[in-house]
């Protein structure tokens, strides 16, 4: 049995707290946030402190908290010499305050509001500073995937560079499509098919081979018609970079 305690009430909070109630090998003893949120409508309250020194004794303490808060709220920690882990992709291990071990509990997805996660497709990147945490941490994560990888600090922070690419980048790129559609009166499910083929066409082949448009075709009279389409500046300017970018990378110019 691994008991843990999650500091935090965002996202990340709430969805491991949703995962982690149902696992038999797992206890929550415990919850902290600042406000008494209640990660799940039938957590009881007095499950949740407000108080960092009421904190329960437990294996691990999960800081899902923002990056910012990270170093802060360890250094007030009432303990020592417990496992102290956070979630964020993008800070080190090191920003934890040493007086605890530290660790990471890194899942690799995107996580939103009212949007159930199947964790046991999510990878999960752990780290910490010594072989008996890493192999408590690899368990706690087993419980919840089957992809789960020891992950340095220095390669985290290049798959969370990777990783807003592929994610963040691209919804803001499926946020101007909607806006276009929007404008002229279009639904924009009508793409959901071919969003759907470009995610899946990339565990079939290297994203480079999968390559198409008029940028990779050096079609100059679609892709200025193109830039006449669009009415918001903004997007001209996406449209443009992409656009080099994608024939920079393939050999052609404007």
């Amino acid at each position: 049995m691994i008991n843990v305690i999650i500091l935090g009430s965002g996202k990340v909070a709430k969805h491991l707290y949703t995962a982690f109630k149902v696992i038999p090998e797992v206890t929550i003893r415990q919850c902290y946030n600042r406000k008494g949120i209640l990660l799940d409508d039938a957590q009881a309250q007095e499950d949740i402190t407000t108080d960092l020194s009421q904190l329960k004794n437990a294996d691990v303490y999960i800081l899902a908290i923002s990056d910012d808060s990270i170093q802060p709220v360890s250094e007030q920690l009432p303990f020592t010499n417990r496992l102290v882990v956070h979630v964020s992709g993008g800070k080190s291990i090191d920003v934890i305050d040493p007086k605890n071990n530290r660790g990471v509990f890194y899942a690799l997805q995107t996580f939103s509001h009212g949007k159930e996660i199947n964790f046991e497709q999510v990878p999960f990147c752990i780290e910490s500073d010594n072989p008996v945490d890493q192999k408590l941490l690899s368990s706690l994560a087993g419980f919840l995937s089957k992809k789960v990888y020891p992950i340095s600090s220095h390669k985290r922070s290049i798959i969370h560079v990777a990783a807003v690419f592929v994610n963040n980048f691209t919804n803001h790129l499926f946020s101007i499509g909607h806006d276009i559609c929007q404008e002229h009166h279009i639904p924009f499910e009508i793409l959901h098919g071919l969003i759907e083929e470009t995610a899946l066409k990339i565990k079939e082949m290297p994203p480079d081979k999968a390559q198409t448009g008029p940028a990779l075709r050096n079609d100059t009279k679609t892709i200025e018609k193109h830039l006449n389409t669009l009415s918001v500046a903004s997007q001209k300017e996406f449209y443009s970079t992409f656009t080099k970018a994608i024939q920079t990378k393939y050999g052609k110019e404007l």
